[in-house]
């Protein structure tokens, strides 16, 4: 039997979620996506897991789709056949939805090449590390197509309209520190897979629902005029003051002692 498309491991209150097709860069097929919901699924459904990373197996993080998926056979209907779009709506779209959706933070570690969609992965991701030898790449243009699973919004989010519209243009390769240099990843580690771990161990210790909650406001607060993010700041806090995790963060201050978060 081959093996999974996606590998489960946890370690503690970590989801360690690989990537698992090193022969083709780990690009993504409609079943992987399919494999990947399920781990989300699993990591969700266990109460004890408040974390999650994403890597991929061999030297590459994620290569995008992958193109021998799609129909170019000549013939009849071949631009209907080879149209990207229905993969998208159906499994890039989910994708993204659910890592922006999943109730504990996420982070990439990004242990090789990140392509097309596989860069979109690893920017929809709370938090992504990259290996010194990482690179990022918008190969989108040099197909004749544009950024997509999140793409054309995460790097105008993340590094502003100059450098996304030269970097989804001219195709070019941004290494690891480059990408660190202008916001599109937190950091860049020798060993990315230990750091990303180690923060996310740090991360599921924290008030999750917080966390998350964070997650939610500052990616939509560019959305929003600055009263509007008043109010919504006012709603979040006051949900977030009903949750335990909160009594207990400001009991442990009052008492001067380290707080042990559930969070819930």
């Amino acid at each position: 039997m081959s093996e999974p498309a996606v590998l489960y491991a946890e370690q503690g209150a970590v989801a360690i979620v690989t990537l698992n097709r090193p022969q083709a860069l780990n690009s993504f097929t409609r079943q992987m996506h399919h494999d990947l919901w399920a781990a989300l699924d699993r990591a969700e459904a266990n109460a004890v897991i408040r974390a999650v990373v994403i890597t991929g197996a061999g030297r590459g993080f994620c290569a995008g789709a992958d193109l021998a998926e799609f129909d170019f056979e000549p013939g009849p209907d071949l631009v209907a056949r080879a149209d990207p779009g229905p993969v998208i709506e159906q499994a890039f779209n989910p994708t993204v939805r659910r890592l922006q959706n999943l109730r504990m933070p996420t982070i990439a570690a990004v242990n090789g090449v990140a392509a097309g969609a596989g860069a979109s992965l690893a920017m929809t991701c709370d938090i992504a590390i990259a290996a010194p030898t990482a690179s990022f790449i918008q190969a989108f243009s040099k197909i004749g197509l544009i950024p997509d699973a999140g793409g054309t919004w995460f790097l105008t989010q993340r590094m502003g309209l100059a450098r996304a519209i030269a970097l989804a243009m001219t195709g070019d390769k941004l290494s690891a520190v480059q990408a660190k240099e202008w916001g599109m990843i937190w950091d860049v580690a020798d060993d990315c897979v230990a750091a990303a771990t180690s923060l996310a161990e740090r991360l599921a210790t924290m008030p999750t629902k917080a966390l998350v909650a964070t997650r939610h406001i500052l990616r939509d607060s560019s959305t929003r005029t600055l009263n509007q993010q008043l109010d919504v700041e006012r709603d979040t806090q006051s949900a977030m003051g009903k949750t335990a995790d909160y009594i207990e963060g400001v009991m442990a201050f009052r008492e001067k002692r380290a707080p042990q978060f559930k969070g819930s």
